[in-house]
């Protein structure tokens, strides 16, 4: 029977998973060490067909040392920020991704970084934390345009829950798609109209750099930006650029082009910005999920 590692299972995740794991499931061994160096991956790995994946890096020369490993299960949609798919592929090595179980608490967090955003509340926070009591102009959201790049299973939450607040959804998608309450726009239309753009796409070669320096200047100015997708979307330099010269009112960034954010990065110096680490998918519903599609992988692969 296949036998699978968790390679860098935090404390919270390792419980769940020895909560949902049954009689008769494959073995799998959980490495508490969510700070685990990839050059310690093939000593992890000793013997593991299956590893399961929540956020090391696994570069190419690594995992050509993993031998006897056939299949990756990475816990998300974006493996590509964490390792080369197509090398892993020329290896032997199948990498299978992890969708929807999170659809809903990354649309909350996106929703709550737009609200945040347009209200200054992370502003107004630091600022009464150092002593000062400075009121700032807020952006009413009822009534105003949120235009969303991308439309899969998250771009759909993040619409209803904006639509029961009242805005007005535009979306822009790959695929031609229509949904209730969304009117489907080319992307030019929608970064010239909406007062908020939430990025919702998955990171592939044909995605990277989506919006990149020259949309961002199309973008609507004075609109918010959220990103709970991937970095790798955007050009990072240049939404540091639009939101230092004001083009930008606010951003609300969940992800980053490296991470951990180092200190004293540029955008922990910039003011009109809202920063979270990484983490608007990290709910108690969404890791349940999480887990059990992970052990789904291994049961489906163990039985082939």
């Amino acid at each position: 029977m296949a036998a699978a590692v968790f390679v860098d299972a935090n404390e919270a995740l390792a419980v769940i998973m020895e909560g949902l794991k049954r009689p008769g499931d494959p073995p799998i061994v959980i490495h508490r060490d969510p700070d685990v160096k990839p050059e310690e991956l093939p000593e992890v790995l000793l013997g593991a067909d299956i590893a399961i994946v929540d956020h090391t890096y696994f570069p190419t020369p690594i995992a050509k040392q993993c031998t006897g490993l056939k299949h990756v299960v990475f816990l998300g949609t974006g493996p590509r920020s964490y390792m080369n798919v197509e090398d892993l592929a020329e290896l032997g090595i199948t990498v299978h991704i992890i969708k929807g179980y999170g659809d809903t608490a990354v649309a909350e967090s996106a929703i709550a970084l737009m609200w945040a955003s347009a209200r200054n509340i992370a502003l107004m926070d630091r600022e009464m934390r150092g002593g000062q009591w400075l009121r700032e102009d807020g952006l009413q959201l009822t009534g105003k345009t949120l235009g969303l790049i991308g439309y899969g299973g998250i771009g759909a939450e993040v619409a209803r829950i904006a639509a029961g607040g009242g805005m007005k959804v535009l979306a822009w998608n790959r695929t031609p798609k229509t949904a209730p309450n969304v009117t489907f726009v080319e992307i030019d239309r929608l970064l010239a109209e909406s007062d908020v753009v939430s990025m919702n796409l998955t990171l592939n070669d044909e995605t990277r750099g989506f919006l990149s320096r020259a949309r961002i200047a199309q973008m609507k100015p004075g609109a918010v930006f959220i990103n709970t997708a991937r970095a790798g979307l955007t050009d990072e330099d240049a939404i540091c650029d639009a939101l230092e010269s004001g083009h930008l009112r606010h951003a609300g960034l969940d992800v980053f082009m490296t991470e951990p954010l180092p200190a004293g990065h540029r955008l922990t110096t910039i003011r009109n910005v809202t920063l979270s680490a990484h983490s608007a998918f990290r709910t108690p519903e969404a890791s349940d999920n999480l887990i059990a599609a992970a052990l789904g992988h291994c049961r489906r692969i163990a039985s082939l």
